[in-house]
């Protein structure tokens, strides 16, 4: 059987990483076009460039939470598949083995004109610093009005899945919340979300809780009716 997860920032708040949508969140401070855009980072590199220094400095500190783990340890009963919205490494520290990332990759960097040119980084990235072609380097993060490269992977992978589990994501950011419309008509789908943007129905199971709560009680769940 398969099951397929999609997590977005309510994932990862539990284990210290702001969400950007909260009163106290990522964004504060900053005009979210002046941090995640193409506009943003022609108008001024340098700011875009520490807002991202901060980010990965934070998330070399915090660590996987239980929901992360159950996740990982899923594996032992069933194809695990996890689609991403986040830009951290918390899944693949927890030990998931196929993790998609629709936003792109924190501790990732790319070259500016060569996309494919993608290189490891975890450290502070600065203006001068550059691809084997000469070319500046920008954070591996897919911006607002980028286009989503991986969406098409995503849809295929949620198109063939026996159960679809979404966790920690208003499902209002699009493309990533139209994955829902590709679940196949008899797919089981749980929602965990501590204040859910759907009614539980028919075909979907709504968990008004954590993630790492939430998850628990649905791993429950599939592993009974499974």
């Amino acid at each position: 059987m398969i099951v397929t997860v999609l997590t977005g920032a309510g994932m990862s708040a539990e284990s210290g990483i702001k969400t950007f949508r909260d009163s106290n969140g990522l964004w504060e401070g900053h005009d979210v076009m002046e941090v995640a855009s193409p506009q943003g980072w022609n108008a001024n590199k340098e700011l875009v460039l520490d807002f991202y220094n901060q980010r990965r400095k934070q998330l070399l500190e915090v660590k996987p939470n239980a929901a992360h783990i159950a996740l990982a340890e899923l594996e032992k009963d069933f194809k695990v598949q996890i689609i991403t919205q986040n830009v951290d490494d918390l899944h693949e520290r927890a030990g998931s083995k196929d993790v998609l990332h629709l936003h792109g990759e924190l501790f990732k960097v790319r070259s500016t004109v060569i996309p494919s040119s993608i290189l490891d980084w975890k450290k502070d990235l600065n203006i001068g610093d550059v691809c084997k072609d000469g070319y500046q380097l920008r954070p591996h993060i897919v911006w607002f009005g980028e286009a989503v490269p991986e969406m098409e992977t995503a849809i295929k992978l949620v198109r063939k899945t026996d159960v679809l589990i979404i966790i920690g994501t208003s499902m209002q950011v699009y493309p990533a919340a139209s994955l829902l419309e590709f679940a196949p008509l008899e797919a089981k789908i749980y929602f965990v979300d501590p204040k859910p943007s759907i009614s539980s129905s028919e075909k979907i199971r709504v968990f008004a809780e954590s993630a790492t709560s939430g998850v628990i009680k649905v791993i429950k769940t599939i592993k009974n009716e499974f």
